[in-house]
């Protein structure tokens, strides 16, 4: 039985094999064909389906040997690439004869659907073409060629690194042992093996035909490998849109294969994603968002989604991104960056008018969406109800930026029990309950996200003046390292930004202790002119933080001064308790 709940089959018959396809969904929406690869079924689609289903009509196939379909007979020559797109061409005839369909491949998946984009005779039958883990085998063999022909260092080092991540290429090449290892122990253990390195999730995937499937999917590469990277075609143009969503710890894969893919495919998007090779299992929300996007794009008459102009759009393109704080200073610059990354934003802030113009900026900036709402982050009870709805009108945030903070000076003396209630309660218990709420929701959907904690340079770097504002950083930082620690099982990352003196209005709103109020506004109004004339802007923060995310950095100091104390706390720790001593002046 499928395991493709509510699927609709039928059997497509074509060049001596009979084809096993499923649909979901209303065949009047435009169609969309997921194509697997291997070892896999069309099960392994399960996921990402069932999230498009309510827009699309969506197709899915078995390819020949695989699943229910039928295997050629004989194997040796059955699996070749034209073989693959007269099947590719048979299904699609049967599920969507008057309207071009838009494909989506993983894997072996992508790497046929490369030459079903390429090829004259699918014109007109493809309105786009998503890919994943699996280049074009000619875009390949000109990869190879180029780097052969005019070696550097870098180019023979990528030769070498592809070279190392292909090792199964060569066995899979070798005579009836893969067969055996397939139908053997490799068969039977390959679903703990999928579990325990890609952090598949435990389900009824991958299917019971896996044994046949693999050995019978050998021929893919026999087939079709050698000989296209020693001869690569020299006309392998994709003659539709192509958007590349590429996992940065594929273990098969080298990013450096689509450094040159424009050449080859000029209307292209690029997505990544901090995920291994089998993302249909780890990241269907995503997946699905952007698949649906981009083939909206296209039905509209844009090839693809409305292009950002930040650095990392490839990145944070259409993910979830939440920032408290985000009404004014690091958090409202962050919030900005994201958007211009083409994120999706909630800005969170106490000032509701605050957070209302972040998101009405963020949306002029490039975010894709981008709402307003206003939470005290101290308030449990506050903070539970805003996770509620986040996760119920917007989805699971896959970013979350515990932004919000307040400022504190004074001797330990003059600091009163409800001072230390106050900074704690927001700058730790703000940051806490960002992660314990929002956190939760992203290890129970399983599909990795991201923390960020903004702490400061003086967690690290002591000051008799600053006790408490400097013991509820360092706590945050700790904080930081544990999660990092308890949830990279989970593939999310926790990251620690430690700013350093930037300008921002947050020392216009501290507090003083033990002084008046008129030496309180004085002291405020010193601060604010000193942290002025220093100048460090709180978008360069803003690109540390997006920086940070990127390569899931644990600690992140911005500023010289942040660096610079962090290095000393390592190292000249000593020195650094002398300057602690220091009395400012303000």
């Amino acid at each position: 039985m499928t395991t493709l709940k509510g699927a609709r089959e039928r059997v497509v018959r074509t060049g001596g094999v009979e084809l096993c396809v499923a649909e979901l969904g209303d065949p009047k929406q435009p169609t969309v064909v997921l194509v697997h690869g291997y070892p896999d079924s069309k099960e392994v689609w399960s996921e990402v389906a069932v999230r498009l289903a309510d827009r699309f009509h969506v197709v899915l196939y078995d390819v020949r040997g695989h699943g229910r379909s039928t295997a050629p007979h004989p194997l040796r020559g059955g699996f070749t690439l034209a073989k693959l797109t007269d099947d590719f061409l048979a299904v699609v005839d049967a599920v969507s004869p008057d309207r071009p369909v838009h494909l989506v491949g993983h894997d072996w998946g992508s790497v046929q659907s490369w030459e079903f984009v390429t090829v004259a005779r699918t014109k007109g039958r493809i309105a786009s073409f998503t890919s994943m883990s699996g280049p074009s085998l000619d875009h390949f063999g000109h990869w190879i060629n180029a780097r052969v022909k005019r070696p550097t260092p870098r180019r023979v080092g990528q030769l070498l690194g592809q070279g190392a991540k292909s090792w199964y290429v060569y066995l899979l090449h070798t005579p009836v042992l893969p067969e055996l290892a397939w139908r053997g122990p490799l068969g039977k253990r390959w679903p703990k093996i999928l579990e325990r390195m890609e952090k598949t999730p435990g389900t009824d995937y991958p299917t019971p035909s896996l044994p046949t499937d693999a050995a019978h999917g050998a021929w893919l590469y026999r087939d079709n490998v050698r000989s296209r990277l020693l001869h690569p075609r020299p006309d392998a143009y994709a003659h539709t849109p192509v958007q590349l969503i590429t996992p940065q710890a594929d273990a098969f894969l080298s990013e450096r294969l689509y450094d040159d893919l424009e050449q080859w495919a000029p209307q292209l998007t690029r997505h990544t994603l901090p995920a291994k090779h089998w993302i249909p299992r780890t990241r269907p929300d995503q997946l699905a968002t952007w698949i649906t996007e981009f083939v909206t794009g296209v039905e509209s008459g844009r090839p693809e989604p409305a292009k950002s102009s930040g650095k990392h759009a490839d990145r944070f393109g259409g993910q979830l991104v939440l920032v408290t704080g985000a009404g004014s200073g690091i958090g409202r610059a962050t919030a900005f960056a994201f958007a211009e990354a083409g994120a999706r934003v909630v800005a969170v802030d106490r000032d509701a008018e605050s957070a209302a113009r972040t998101a009405e900026l963020a949306r002029l900036l490039g975010a894709r969406e981008a709402w307003p709402e206003s939470a005290d982050v101290s308030d449990e009870q506050a903070m539970e109800k805003l996770a509620e709805k986040v996760a119920a009108e917007y989805g699971v945030v896959d970013v979350l930026v515990n932004n919000a903070g307040i400022g504190l000076s004074g001797s330990f003396f003059d600091t009163t029990p409800e001072d230390w209630r106050k900074v704690l309660d927001v700058n730790l218990w703000g940051v806490l309950h960002g992660c314990r709420l929002f956190g939760a929701q992203m290890a129970e959907r399983g599909q990795g996200g991201h923390i960020v904690n903004v702490a400061s340079a003086a967690a690290y770097q002591p000051s008799r003046a600053l006790s408490a504002y400097s013991t509820s950083k360092a706590a945050v930082l700790m904080l930081s390292e544990c999660l990092r620690a308890e949830l990279t099982d989970q593939a999310i990352g926790v990251t620690a930004v430690c700013p350093g003196f930037v300008n921002t209005s947050i020392t216009s709103t501290a507090r003083f202790t033990g002084v008046d109020a008129d030496e309180e506004r004085r002291r405020r109004k010193r601060t604010a002119r000193l942290y002025g004339l220093r100048n460090y802007p709180p978008e360069k923060v803003a690109r540390a933080i997006l920086r940070a995310v990127a390569r899931n950095e644990a600690l992140a100091p911005v500023t010289p001064e942040a660096h610079g104390a962090h290095l000393m706390s390592r190292f000249m720790p000593g020195v650094l308790r002398k300057i602690a001593r220091v009395n400012p002046r303000i």
